[in-house]
This record gives structure tokens, C-alpha cells and sequence, in this order.
């Protein structure tokens, strides 16, 4: 069962390890990431942040959603984390409505992104992404801890 999709630039340290992990009941992390699944330096470091009950798995994209799909993930109760808003919309269309909602949780300020929260920079692209995600029934929302309100993303 996938308890929370989540967009992080940082993908997994402590405000998802600790915070998100143990709030939700979580008892997998699956870090859908292209580059991080091709990188051992990278998986290295993110086993470094894992909780210490946690299974954790790390895999691109697609095998993300294969995965998904084929039911095997069904068993867990799985925190998602992804690094963009385009990772976190090829996930939530290639799973075949098993994404009903996106949490946004931080994307670095880079050139041509505009501000939407303290953590939040979106270019025009992006937030068309998560607008039409909204059109088509997803939950898209800001709140970086589970202690704070969402904050219904707005374009």
C-alpha cells in the first residue's frame, strides 16, 4: 500500500526518514530515481539515512512502476520519494490509479522557477504538471512535516 508519494530534491534525510517515515506507519522507502539506482556513491549515502527498521529500496523509474503494477509492492506499506515533479508525474501515470495524491515536500530554487511556499520553486512547466495532475483527481499539496498543514497547491 503506498502511503504518500513524495517530491524531495534531497530525496531521503532526516525530515523523511524520521518525521514522514514514523508518522505515516511506513515500513518501506522506495527511492524511484533514475540516476540514485545507476549510482552505488549515492546509494551508499542514502543507506547512511534510512531508519533503522526500514526496508529500503532503491530503483529507476520504470522498474518503480513495474513494480507497482505487478502487485509485489502490495504487501508493504511504502513512503515513495522522488526527486521532481516529472519523476513523481511518470510514476503517478504509470501506475494505473494506485497515486491518488503528491506532497511536495521541497524543490531547490533553480533559473526560471518561481517561489510557491519556503521550499517549494516550480518553472512554468512544472506547475502545469501538477495542474493537470489536479484536473485529473490527484491530491497535490505542500507540507513539509506531518506536524504542518497541507497547503492545497495552488497555480
Amino acid at each position: 500500500m503506498i502511503k504518500l508519494l513524495r517530491v524531495d530534491h534531497r530525496l531521503l534525510h532526516g525530515q523523511v526518514a524520521v518525521s514522514w517515515f514514523g508518522a505515516l506507519g511506513a515500513n518501506t522507502i522506495l527511492v524511484a530515481n533514475d540516476s540514485v539506482a545507476q549510482d552505488e556513491f549515492r546509494k551508499s549515502a542514502i543507506r547512511l539515512a534510512k531508519p533503522e527498521h526500514a526496508k529500503l529500496v532503491m530503483k529507476s523509474i520504470a522498474d518503480s512502476i513495474k513494480a507497482i503494477n505487478s502487485g509485489i509492492t502490495d504487501k508493504y506499506d511504502m513512503l515513495i520519494v522522488v526527486e521532481s515533479v516529472a519523476d513523481a508525474n511518470q510514476l503517478i501515470k504509470g501506475t494505473k490509479n494506485k497515486i491518488t495524491s503528491l506532497n511536495l515536500g521541497g524543490t531547490k530554487p533553480r533559473e526560471g522557477t518561481k517561489n510557491y511556499s519556503k521550499t517549494i520553486n516550480l518553472t512554468n512547466q512544472e506547475a502545469e504538471i501538477l495542474y493537470s495532475l489536479q484536473q485529473n483527481g490527484i491530491d497535490v499539496y505542500i507540507q513539509q512535516v506531518p506536524s504542518e498543514s497541507k497547503q492545497v497547491f495552488k497555480k
